[in-house]
């Protein structure tokens, strides 16, 4: 215990999202609006959405449920569970608390960690106090469990599409496959409204679009290059957009993800000399002068660097938005949803020794870049190609969800809202869809407490 625990990361990850989703081209007609303005404009197919039977207390229990038993962790191995979400339906009682009903049965309770909240960054920072606790003095040696959820709603209108919901559970602990890079990450907070949620009786935000998407630019911009100097100060290396095999955003909507990249490649521009512009962004002298704080609407700008950056987004980011534009936004868990999507994108030998940047964003406003570096050992028995194989049931169960008309969606979202809530209340929606070994809500009594019921696990005990 003296010494300082090596290679500190995610040993395993699981991912749920709901078994029912809308089609965006289906839904483009259904909202009158033209062809391709979700689906080309925002990037997105599909977009998951929860029934009343589900809330953020049964999709967290659903996803560490599931975690512990595909990768048979003991209960008592477990010594820090901590929660990132912004789905508040108590305003004392934490999520964590709720998901003890699965370790006491185990005679665990010695487990620290509560709740984490700002926006869709409270997942980043439950996985960095994980991180933290298990390279401090506090550790004892167990691991750390960091669980990110959200159920993301809009009220009707042009930010209803760019809902979403899901959960990410993610076990950290040392000797990781995915080791976090100590000493660099760069993190940029400030006071903004750009997107919040005041009324505590609804679900849906207050937003402010345009603020929104200049707040996580700016954003963006601050801690790419922190994160650039951190590097360079610690290792004497520059960095630029072919330092990182791969680059991860967190995902409103995945055109806002392409458009990310096209802002780093700026970024690359602006911190290289005039000369070597010159030789590695031919035609693009005439940008020399731009301001990053006054380009954030610039259409020339962000045409030009949208195509200075397509081969890079095509090899380092797109392969990252298989969920996100499958799903759409799940907040919390939106940059880990990209995390798995590339781990299932690629053989184990293409994933070893690979250099993953992160971007993690909530409004309000908090955000943070580090990095990830993947394992080199990629053999059979190595604990990378454990972590990736355990993720392979994600793409079949994407394929396997019930899609539901428009009408039935919009009927969902107003059932949701006119109970919100409400207590005494018991559910009305189908269980007949609900993956193997989701749990759901089967009531709320008239002291508002929530209870919980579970959709057996296959004969076979696939989860």
């Amino acid at each position: 215990m003296g010494s300082w625990p090596q290679d500190v990361g995610i040993l395993a990850l699981e991912l749920i999202f709901p078994s029912q989703y809308v089609d965006q081209t289906e839904l483009e007609e259904y909202d009158g609006v033209s062809s391709g303005k979700y689906t080309v404009g925002l990037g997105q197919q599909k977009m998951g959405f929860c029934s009343d039977r589900e809330d953020i207390n049964s999709l967290c229990l659903t996803v560490v449920k599931k975690l512990l038993e595909r990768h048979s962790i003991e209960y008592s191995d477990i010594g820090r569970l901590e929660v990132g979400t912004e789905t508040i339906i108590d305003k004392s009682k934490s999520v964590k608390t709720v998901l003890m009903q699965l370790f006491e049965p185990h005679g665990v309770t010695d487990i620290e960690g509560v709740d984490t909240t700002n926006a869709c960054y409270g997942g980043t920072a439950a996985l960095f106090n994980a991180v933290s606790w298990v390279e401090s003095s506090a550790w004892n040696g167990r691991y750390a469990l960091v669980v990110a959820a959200d159920i993301a709603v809009y009220a009707k209108g042009s930010a209803r599409p760019t809902g979403g919901a899901g959960a990410v559970a993610m076990l950290v602990g040392p000797n990781a496959p995915l080791v976090f890079d100590r000493g660099v990450r760069a993190t940029y907070v400030k006071h903004a409204y750009d997107f919040y949620k005041p009324d505590l009786t609804s679900e849906y935000p207050t937003v402010d679009g345009k603020l929104s998407i200049q707040c996580y630019l700016s954003a963006l911009d601050n801690c790419y290059q922190l994160y650039c100097k951190n590097i360079a100060k610690k290792f004497s290396t520059n960095v630029n957009l072919n330092y990182f095999d791969a680059v991860l955003f967190h995902s409103p909507y995945c055109k806002l993800v392409q458009k990310s990249l096209a802002r780093l490649c700026l970024n690359d521009f602006l911190m290289a000399t005039v000369e070597s512009r010159k030789l590695q962004y031919p035609g693009l002298e005439s940008f020399n002068n731009v301001s990053l704080g006054n380009s954030y609407f610039d259409r020339d700008v962000e045409k030009a660097f949208l195509t200075c950056s397509k081969e890079y987004f095509e090899k380092k980011t797109k392969p990252s938005l298989l969920v996100a534009s499958q799903v759409g936004n799940m907040y919390t868990p939106s940059l880990y949803g990209g995390l798995v999507s590339l781990l299932i994108s690629k053989n184990i030998s293409e994933l070893a020794g690979n250099k993953i940047g992160l971007f993690s964003y909530g409004s309000g406003l908090a955000a943070s870049l580090f990095s990830i570096t993947v394992s080199k050992d990629c053999n059979e028995a190595s604990p990378l190609c454990k972590l990736v194989k355990n993720l392979q049931h994600v793409k079949p169960f994407l394929q396997q969800r019930q899609k539901v008309a428009p009408e039935k969606f919009e009927a969902n979202l107003e059932l949701r809202e006119r109970n919100c809530h409400k207590a005494p209340y018991e559910p009305s929606g189908t269980i007949d869809h609900f993956f193997p070994g989701t749990y759901y809500l089967t009531k709320i009594d008239e002291l508002h407490r929530r209870h919980y019921d579970r959709i057996p696990v296959a004969a076979n005990g696939h989860v």
